[in-house]
């Protein structure tokens, strides 16, 4: 099969990763990619959001396959618009996305239909936000509706934070367009992780389970970010967690899609937050999570090119999935000062080092080649130096054992990937 791949992440590095070890596959396209995908596919100069531009590429090269890897452009329609040549693809159609597009229209299917979530309220102005944070008075998490690159998502522990928090999204519009509307929701307490399902429209099978590292500095401090990283398995999602999330949420969100017209295929990420109530949604992605791909991708043995095809066109009753047992855990490195304002087009180096290393891969997030053949950074999050070891502690020594090979000045990364794991 000719496949082309849309995006230009870590995610889409590990995923073109494990579709290049595929016997189905003929030839691996990806628009727009990056220097890391450069090694396994032709890498194509259109952008994720050029719709039409993918379109014509893809008629052009005779592609049999499409995979969308972020989720702005399934938003946006790009998986309707492939559908509609005939073409299979990978992500959800436009009404579907919205699970993830508008954190509203989640929340409202999500008490439609009886799957446990937080309390909430949504607000399109910041009188009536502020009116309902000080009748609550107490923590809150305030979210912008829209895409925001996983930023948009605020804890406010008092009324004055909640109420900052309201200003920076609606009147600063520290989001943009993403924060016209808002949605406020109940602090819940408990442990966080990522359930990964796939879904063929009317059935989903479980995938594995990850946890995600989204503040900024060690110990859970600082401000979210897209992702600092992550490992898999989560060990809070063992096998009667997983069939209990299945049960609870995963299946009847998939049944719900279905009966309000908008079938879900692809990959339904949902954030969980499991306490002593049990698990509850915090939010619905609909692609793959970054950087939780990348372990999953690691422990992957089945053909994922078989696996994303099969969701894709509506037979995943036909496959199996099979997992490398061992944990894998992914290391983001960043450029200083990122979630703020950072540098680009910084030369990295030693990452062939670390990637020689046994059980190690080094994803690449933000990277490109200058004109001199150096490999440079160019976005916030740049590299996921993933291993994979029969614990999760070695895991974590191998993966850091990695990234000390690597020579960056510029960057930085999180130093405690994986201590809630490595503590049990």
């Amino acid at each position: 099969m000719k496949v082309l791949l849309v995006g230009s992440g870590g995610r889409e590095h590990s995923l073109a990763w494990a579709v290049s070890r595929s016997k189905r596959l003929t030839k691996l396209y990806c628009a727009p990619g990056n220097a890391g995908i450069a090694t396994l596919a032709e890498c194509l100069d259109i952008d994720a959001l050029d719709i039409s531009g993918l379109c014509e590429a893809i008629t052009r090269l005779g592609i049999d396959f499409v995979i969308v890897g972020p989720e702005a452009p399934l938003v946006a329609g790009l998986a309707d618009r492939v559908s509609d040549m005939g073409i299979p693809v990978f992500g959800p159609s436009a009404a579907a996305a919205a699970l993830e597009g508008s954190k509203g229209f989640m929340k409202d299917i999500l008490a439609k239909y009886g799957i446990p979530t937080a309390e909430y309220q949504r607000f399109d102005e910041p009188d009536a936000a502020k009116e309902y944070i000080r009748a609550k008075n107490k923590p809150l998490v305030v979210k912008a509706d829209g895409l925001a690159a996983g930023k948009g998502v605020i804890l406010s522990h008092s009324v004055t934070e909640a109420y900052a928090a309201v200003d920076q999204i609606m009147v600063e519009e520290a989001f943009g367009g993403a924060g016209a509307e808002i949605v406020i929701e109940e602090f819940l307490e408990g442990e966080e992780a990522s359930f990964f399902a796939l879904c063929d429209g009317t059935r989903a099978i479980p995938l594995a389970g990850a946890q995600d590292h989204k503040q900024v500095h060690d110990g859970d401090h600082g401000p979210n970010t897209g992702g600092m990283g992550a490992y898999s398995p989560a060990s809070v999602l063992d096998p009667a967690m997983t069939e209990r999330v299945m049960r609870e949420i995963i299946t009847p969100t998939v049944e719900a899609m279905a009966k309000e017209g908008r079938p879900y295929t692809g990959v339904l990420f949902a954030g969980l937050m499991i306490g002593q109530a049990g698990p509850k949604v915090i939010e619905f992605n609909c692609r793959f999570g970054d950087p939780e791909c990348q372990p999953i991708m690691m422990r992957l043995k089945s053909d994922a090119l078989e696996m994303l095809l099969a969701a894709a066109k509506g037979e995943l009753d036909r496959i199996k999935l099979e997992w490398d047992p061992r944990p894998a855990l992914c290391v983001v490195m960043a450029a200083n000062g990122y979630p703020g304002h950072y540098m680009k087009e910084t030369v990295i180096e030693g990452v062939e080092a670390a990637d020689k290393l046994d059980g190690v891969q080094v994803f690449h997030a933000g990277t490109a080649r200058n004109d001199a053949g150096q490999l440079i950074a160019t976005g916030g999050r740049v590299l996921g130096v993933t291993a994979i070891q029969p614990t999760v502690g070695d895991a974590q020594k191998l993966a850091y054992r990695a990234v000390d090979l690597i020579r960056w000045p510029e960057g930085f990364c999180r130093r405690d990937i994986g201590w809630r794991a490595v503590g049990r």
